[in-house]
């Protein structure tokens, strides 16, 4: 009987410490600068190849036409509103 409540003490103990754990990764995802700091690496690899540190210059061509598409647009309806 001893031993089952000594094992079921130190298995308590190891559920206590695994959640503990996890609660804390769950925090860590959680935390705002890491959220930011991800979101930063993932428009960063859009643009830029992040192992070689190159430019991807077919999505910054891309961004770069759909702007100017946005400009182009802007001025014809302000031409035609005004």
């Amino acid at each position: 009987m001893t031993q089952d409540m000594s094992a079921l003490e130190r298995e308590i103990e190891e559920t206590r410490q695994r959640l503990a754990s996890t609660i804390d990764q769950l925090a860590h995802r959680a935390h705002p600068k890491t959220i930011v700091g991800r979101q930063v690496t993932t428009v960063k690899s859009t643009f830029v190849d992040l192992d070689t540190g190159e430019p991807r210059t077919d999505n910054i061509l891309k961004a770069a036409g759909a702007v100017v598409g946005v400009v182009v647009l802007l001025a014809i309806v302000r031409k035609v509103a005004g």
